[in-house]
């Protein structure tokens, strides 16, 4: 059995920055893909970020040039970093995972992912 759990959400003013961790639990195959997903109040979820371990990334094009993801293998956690945060960056944020590498165009596809955590949120004012 697989456990996500995030942490490291809060409120920030915009311009700020906060990093998100994601804690993975639980016994993992070595290749598997983990990414970032958000809910906005009102909005349908969206990919934020997308990696297959060890090989390649995907931005959603909002957040390219300000976020970054990462892998940490000693420590089997994901993180994104998020710097020049804006208003419409608030909403629940969410790490997902699954075994294997996937084609980088789906690395963003909530389709694609089978474990998920329970959720961080991040709050922007402006």
């Amino acid at each position: 059995q697989v456990q996500l759990v995030e942490s490291g959400g809060g409120s920030v003013q915009a311009g700020g920055s906060l990093r998100l961790s994601c804690a993975v639990f639980g016994s993992f195959y070595s290749t598997y893909h983990m990414g970032w997903f958000r809910q906005a109040p009102g909005k349908e979820s969206e990919g934020v970020a997308g990696l297959n371990i060890g090989e390649n990334i995907r931005y959603e094009d909002s957040v390219k040039g300000r976020f970054t993801i990462s892998h940490d293998n000693a420590k089997n956690t994901l993180y994104l970093q998020m710097n020049s945060l804006k208003p419409e960056d608030t909403g629940m944020y969410y790490c997902a995972a699954a075994y294997g590498w996937t084609n980088s165009g789906f690395l963003l596809t909530q389709s694609k992912y089978n474990y998920w955590g329970q959720g961080t949120q991040v709050t922007v004012s402006s």
